[in-house]
């Protein structure tokens, strides 16, 4: 792996990141909630690019991992900003967006800002419009009257906040109850024992691209995180149709 650098916004935010240069489309990776560039998708797919002598840019969003700020503070729009501040400073050439669960939303508004750049975007169990779907209706209620709340965390001690401030700007970013003006190639994978986002979001999601270039792959044993060996040999070869 790189050494960890830091970019800092106009507004003082200092984001952590990782960058190695290389041929072809720069594989940018976005990671999911309250997740960060350590995780084992980011790191194989870094470790990849590498091998691979492809770019590649690894980040975590303020107030996660190696970033500064605090977490109750994240929002969509401002995760969305950090990435296109950083792939305007360090990136050239066209961009390859992959994103993990909420990192699944976020590709897609990211890639709405940059258009002209896009060779394709690849979503691992993509969970856009999560606010919608992924809470029960008291809860809806509870965030909407701007209480915090907390779900049990299955991948570690500490329960799951989501914070209303979060909920807020997210439910100005809602992209499947319409059009969503992408054309570039799409590939998404998931898994169909996802406990967490059902697989059937990423067919919605293809219904709503414009792209006519989308294609789903369903692993039938896979859960949410396909983080297992054969999950990440999957991925590395999606990843790898980008390269010819």
């Amino acid at each position: 792996m790189s050494t960890i650098l830091h970019h800092k916004l106009y507004d003082g935010r200092r984001v952590a990141f990782r960058y190695t240069h290389g041929e072809g489309p720069c594989l940018v990776f976005l990671p999911g909630y309250m997740s960060d560039m350590s995780g084992g998708k980011a790191t194989a797919l870094f470790a990849e690019a590498q091998a691979k002598g492809r770019a590649c840019l690894l980040l975590d969003y303020s107030g996660c991992g190696q970033s500064e700020g605090d977490f109750a503070e994240g929002m969509l729009s401002s995760w969305r900003d950090e990435v296109l501040a950083l792939v305007e400073s360090y990136v050239s050439g066209p961009v390859l967006i992959a994103g993990s669960s909420m990192g699944g939303w976020l590709m897609l508004l990211v890639a709405e800002h940059m258009k002209h750049r896009l060779a394709g975007l690849v979503g691992i169990a993509p969970a856009p419009d999560f606010t919608r779907w992924g809470y029960t209706d008291s809860q809806r209620a509870a965030l909407l009257a701007g209480e915090t709340i907390y779900e049990p965390n299955p991948y570690g001690p500490e329960p799951t906040p989501t914070h209303a401030k979060f909920f807020a700007d997210a439910e100005c970013h809602l992209r499947l109850e319409s059009m969503i003006d992408l054309a570039c190639p799409v590939r998404l994978i998931h898994g169909k024992q996802d406990a967490d986002v059902p697989w059937e979001i990423s067919l919605r999601l293809k219904a709503a691209l414009r792209s006519a270039d989308v294609q789903v792959t369903l692993v039938e044993d896979g859960d949410h995180r396909l983080s297992r060996e054969s999950d990440i040999a999957t991925l590395k070869a999606i990843v790898a149709e980008f390269y010819g």
